[in-house]
């Protein structure tokens, strides 16, 4: 390459660097996150992030970059994009000229509860410009889901009624609680398989009675709620049953009722009264 050509790369690559600074200089970028649904997200979830790239109705930013950076609390599905560009100074008349970024994203399995710090990167000029603008956001996160412990807590053999007690040990109260037992070889349901419980706070417990007929074994239970941000969950539960926990109980012992002995104290009465009466009339015989 001769001097003389040398010169003119030199001026380009200047008059480059020249116009990538101005459109700097008039270009003025930002970026808000305007709305997280749902809200707090729930680890291992999917939430929806919404964000707003102001100032792209103007023409110097040439082309837009934007990208929610996929790094921990957040990934993105296979063959979804990060990133978006587009290019400045065109917007529709008589709406906003912002640009509006949606994003479905899965929350990382271990974020923490409270707020979680998510990146953004946004450019203007090239698209694959070397300069950026880095932004950080909070996404808000809590462990919604209830874990329960289920136990059998009695099994009345005279009306096969079992009861099923059901522990909420997670931290967050529920609503519209509905214990399902689904068709299973360990156990027969007479009558409805599903029993409406209602609410059940954190570290509270309830029960649900079944008319059933039991045999030893696990029993599947299907556990339907609603989470504190109205979400419609569902948690799969086994118990396990054995009927020697329910025989030979003192509770089940027959026991005579009240009304026979009654019966029996009138009888004795009603003979003593006989043998009085007859032993009466005999000594009156006598005189």
């Amino acid at each position: 390459m001769d001097k003389k050509n040398k010169i003119v790369l030199s001026i380009l690559i200047v008059v480059l660097f020249a116009n990538i600074s101005f459109l700097s200089a008039f270009c003025d970028l930002d970026a808000v996150m305007i709305n997280q649904d749902p809200y707090p997200a729930v680890p291992g979830d999917y939430v929806r992030l919404i964000f707003q790239v102001t100032g792209v109705e103007n023409p110097d930013c040439g082309y837009v970059s934007f990208e929610l950076l996929p790094e921990y609390p957040i990934s993105f599905d296979p063959n979804t994009s990060s990133k978006v560009v587009v290019k400045s100074g065109t917007f529709v008349k008589n709406f906003t000229s912002s640009l509006i970024v949606p994003y479905k994203v899965r929350v990382d399995s271990n974020a923490l509860d409270g707020d979680n710090p998510l990146e953004v990167k946004f450019s203007s000029g090239l698209i694959e410009a070397d300069v950026f603008k880095l932004k950080q956001f909070n996404l808000y996160a809590e462990d919604v889901k209830v874990d329960f412990e289920i136990h059998i807590k009695n099994y009345d053999i005279t009306t096969n009624t079992i009861t099923f007690e059901v522990l909420n040990i997670g931290s967050s109260d529920i609503e519209a609680l509905t214990v399902d037992v689904p068709n299973q070889k360990n156990i027969v349901i007479k009558g409805a398989n599903k029993n409406i419980v209602g609410g059940l706070d954190s570290n509270d417990f309830t029960t649900a009675d079944f008319e059933a007929i039991p045999t030893k074994g696990d029993i599947n239970l299907i556990l339907h709620y609603t989470d504190i941000i109205d979400e419609r969950r569902t948690a799969n539960e086994v118990v396990s049953f054995d009927p020697a926990f329910f025989e030979e109980r003192k509770k089940d012992e027959k026991k005579r009722p009240s009304s026979t002995y009654v019966i029996i104290f009138l009888v004795v009465v009603f003979i003593i009264y006989f043998i009085y009466t007859r032993s009466k009339k005999k000594k009156k015989r006598r005189f």
